[in-house]
Parts: C-alpha cells; structure tokens; sequence
C-alpha cells in the first residue's frame, strides 16, 4: 500500500515562508498525479496545489496562486510545497495525497497532514 509522510509544518510569521514535504512509499510514483490539501477548522478541505505525473504541469488554487509552488522530484520520490508570503488564513492541516487524472483530480491515498500556523 502507499505510504505517504508529511514534514516540515510548524508556526511561521506573517509574511514568512515555509516549505513542506511529502515523501511517497510504494510503487509507481511516476505514474501518480500528487497533490496537497488543507483543511483549516470549521472549513471544508480546499484542493492546494497538484502536479502531472511527470511534474511538467501544476495546477494551484486561486487563493495561493503566485505565493505557493508545488516541486515534485521523481528522483527522490517527493513532493514538496513551497510556500512564501504566508498569511494568517494559510493556517490548517496540510495533507499530501497521491491519486489520478490531473484534470479530474480522484485521490486515492493521503497523509496524516501537517500543521502550519501562520501567526504574530
């Protein structure tokens, strides 16, 4: 079964940067589309960031578009979130998750999630 294990969360200040990981167990990585949620408190799961199977193509939510950049190395296994000018409402449990169809986007496993506060 695929194993996937987040690192990397913790308190940042606004306007600071934080980069989480995602490293992937099982077989045929490159065969997956990978991708990162969050889910903040009282708040539905919001779709992040994902990346094409080969890592050529990204795909971000509007709402960290241009601040967030999903980098999936198919050499390590990772895939990883960088995320600059952060902002009190980027607070929630980000979740790795490994699924198909990149203009479809079916998630098939999922991380236990790593927290990031965003925080003065």
């Amino acid at each position: 079964q695929v194993h996937l294990v987040e690192s990397g969360g913790g308190l940042v200040q606004p306007g600071g940067s934080l980069r989480l990981s995602c490293s992937f167990s099982g077989s045929f990585f490159n065969n997956y589309v990978m991708a990162w949620y969050r889910q903040a408190p009282g708040k539905q799961r919001e779709l992040v960031a994902m990346s094409s199977s080969g890592g050529y193509y990204a795909n971000y939510a509007d709402s960290v578009k241009g601040r967030f950049t999903i980098d999936r190395d198919n050499t390590k296994i990772t895939v990883d979130l960088q995320m600059n000018s952060l902002k009190p409402e980027d607070t929630a449990l980000y979740i790795c998750s490994a699924g198909t169809s990149f203009r479809d986007y079916q998630p098939q496993y999922w991380g236990q999630g790593i927290q990031v506060t965003v925080s003065s």
